[in-house]
């Protein structure tokens, strides 16, 4: 059973990858009627939101886009920064819902950022202990993958809300801004975005079901100490 539920989780991880980047291909290729660069578009909405301490970057790759609430920054992959297609609109004013949340100190963002260390911590023990333990202590690695798994399963549910929230945003302020207009644009912009937000589910799913594997496995341990 457990075999079955990570190889269907494993299926819409990569279905969610290949939605993400088959859907970013495809609206990269339709120009918004604005005529706006993703850059510009992050500009204009951190001005709009009185945002004056975010700075705004380009960087080389593909989807590589993402707020870093340390340093005040916001990077966009340089198609991004430089596109006026529809996702590339899309994907800087879902950045710039984060940059928002961030000002307004929206709740599951900052219990994001205080879970970061903690989360790359697991992280990092995850595969030792999963390789090591499991093979040579296994009574020992079973309790302490539970925890780790725990630990990014609650990491991925609380970044479920950050997400859907700044896709939210970005719909709105795309509207409200006429970057993009209602119709095909919107529709356009939106499957970009939807199709985002699965990946991030999915990743749920899949840090659940190995959270569920070894939390199971503790309490069957624990049956046969009693």
């Amino acid at each position: 059973m457990f075999l079955l539920v990570i190889i269907l989780t494993m299926l819409l991880s990569i279905y969610a990858s290949w939605k993400v980047s088959s859907n970013y291909r495809k609206y990269s290729q339709v120009r918004a009627s604005s005529g706006m660069t993703g850059a510009e578009v992050a500009q204009r909405i951190l001005d709009l939101n009185n945002i004056r301490d975010v700075s705004i970057h380009s960087a080389q790759g593909e989807l590589v886009d993402h707020y870093d609430p340390s340093n005040r920054r916001l990077v966009l992959s340089e198609a991004n920064y430089y596109g006026q297609s529809v996702a590339a609109l899309g994907v800087a004013a879902h950045e710039c819902g984060h940059a928002i949340q961030h000002q307004q100190l929206y709740a599951p963002l900052q219990w994001r950022m205080a879970a970061v260390g903690i989360t790359t911590m697991a992280g990092t023990i995850i595969p030792i202990v999963g390789f090591a333990g499991m093979l040579f202590m296994p009574k020992l690695a079973i309790p302490v993958l539970a925890v780790a798994f725990g630990i990014v399963m609650v990491f991925q549910l609380v970044t479920l809300p950050v997400e859907f929230d700044a896709t939210a945003r970005a719909k709105k302020i795309l509207l409200a801004t006429g970057a993009v207009t209602p119709g095909a644009e919107f529709d356009a912009m939106n499957k970009v975005l939807s199709a985002a937000a699965l990946t991030y589910v999915a990743a749920f799913l899949s840090a659940l079901a190995q959270f569920a594997h070894y939390a199971f496995l503790l309490l069957g341990q624990r049956r046969e100490e009693e």
